[in-house]
């Protein structure tokens, strides 16, 4: 028989998380949609429709790493009570809240973790120095892998003697190689739980001898292939018509990284849940994933058209190409994250692919007076949800007993 106030602590977890991811799939998988809008290659409102369905695809088929790491990784020596769970998404919550109001975008990775670090240890467990110095270290990367990327992209789409019947298939090729070892899911796997389709065609076409990094020579032939096939649809598209290829491109790169979009924040409000759903309550991982799923859908269809509305009038300041060089990284950088389990936001991503992308064509445009701002903003974010996540628990626990 389940207590009554356990039930009632269960019941509020679960709102708080569904809220939580509501929040996400309103503000942080706008983004990779926004340069389509711009260049009128999408309506807004259906924008927000595949926006939904393709990072609830993705919670649910990538999710799984960043669940584990925000629900069990951040603390040592004590499990993540109902309470605390609700202490540290309401605190995470209020933050993008903040954020929301004041427009200043407050990266919800920062804010999730900082507040699940200040209930953990409101509840006596020790720092997870290991876990920090990661998560310490792949921030710090973001910003040099996304902008580095954004700025070789941005200066090679604009150099002359690289045609764009050349330039844009090849980054497609490149991107089409990596959806390929995207593990996911829903393909299987002997050695894994998660699959990708390049391992699955692999095994098909009978293996063979390890290569490099662990592939063998069906999966680097099955890579190969799909680059090659990428490279072929989207030449043959930009030589019809140049805008209207690149047009498709950017329609289908919105499409890849709103999908890992979902796949890298649904942990970010699932995660506080980890230990009630698979232990206390004996429910599989994908329970959970599902539920934030549907949160996230849930927030694209309902509050992301005023956002895409307001960012993609933004974006078609930057022009497709460097929406492009923005939006690659981007893809790459998630699904980077996501395979090492490691909680990131999306909008801090782009960010810095925007900022990349625009001193390819000169600092001009790039207000280093914001960009200070903001990342001050950020650590502040860190910061303070950690005090806040401490005090929030206490109070909680002071209060209810």
């Amino acid at each position: 028989m389940v207590a009554p106030s356990f039930a009632v602590l269960v019941g509020t977890a679960i709102l708080t998380c569904l809220f939580m991811a509501w929040v996400l799939g309103a503000n942080s998988n706008s983004p990779p949609f926004a340069p389509a809008i711009g260049a009128n290659a999408i309506s807004t409102m259906r924008a927000a429709f595949v926006i939904g369905l393709l990072a609830a695809a993705g919670a649910i088929m990538q999710g799984g790493s960043i669940s584990e790491t925000v629900g069990a990784a951040l603390i040592d020596g004590v499990a993540i009570t109902p309470l605390a769970a609700t202490a540290g998404l309401l605190t995470a919550a209020t933050f993008m809240a903040v954020g929301i109001y004041t427009r200043y975008p407050i990266p919800a990775a920062f804010a999730t973790t900082g507040a699940m670090v200040g209930v953990g240890l409101s509840l006596g467990g020790d720092p997870a120095m290991a876990t920090y110095r990661q998560l310490g270290t792949f921030w710090l990367l973001v910003p040099i892998m996304s902008g580095g990327l954004a700025y070789v992209t941005a200066v090679a789409l604009r150099r002359d003697d690289i045609p764009e019947p050349i330039a844009i298939p090849l980054l497609a090729g490149i991107v089409g190689a990596i959806v390929a070892n995207v593990r996911l899911g829903v393909i299987p796997d002997p050695t894994a739980e998660q699959g990708s389709l390049a391992g699955f065609v692999g095994r098909q076409l009978g293996g063979g001898p390890t290569l490099f990094a662990g592939a063998d020579l069906g999966t680097v032939l099955a890579t190969i292939g799909a680059s090659a096939l990428w490279f072929y649809w989207i030449r043959r598209r930009v030589l019809v018509s140049a805008e209207d290829g690149i047009r498709v491109f950017l329609l289908v790169l919105g499409g890849i990284v709103a999908f890992s979009s979902g796949g890298s924040q649904v942990g970010l409000a699932t995660g506080p849940l980890e230990n009630l759903f698979r232990v206390e309550l004996g429910l599989p991982g994908i329970a959970l994933l599902a539920i934030g799923a549907a949160g996230i859908l849930a927030g694209a269809w309902m509050g992301a058209p005023r956002l895409l509305q307001a960012t993609s009038r933004e974006y078609a300041q930057l022009g497709v190409r460097r929406s492009i060089a923005a939006l690659v990284p981007g893809f790459i950088v998630a699904q980077l994250a996501i395979a090492l389990g490691i909680p990131i936001s999306l909008n801090n991503i782009v960010l810095s692919g925007v900022i990349g992308g625009g001193l390819a064509g000169g600092s001009a445009g790039v207000s280093r007076r914001k960009i200070g701002v903001t990342i001050g903003f950020w650590l502040l974010t860190l910061v303070s949800s950690v005090v806040v996540g401490y005090g929030l628990y206490q109070l909680f626990a002071t209060v209810i007993g």
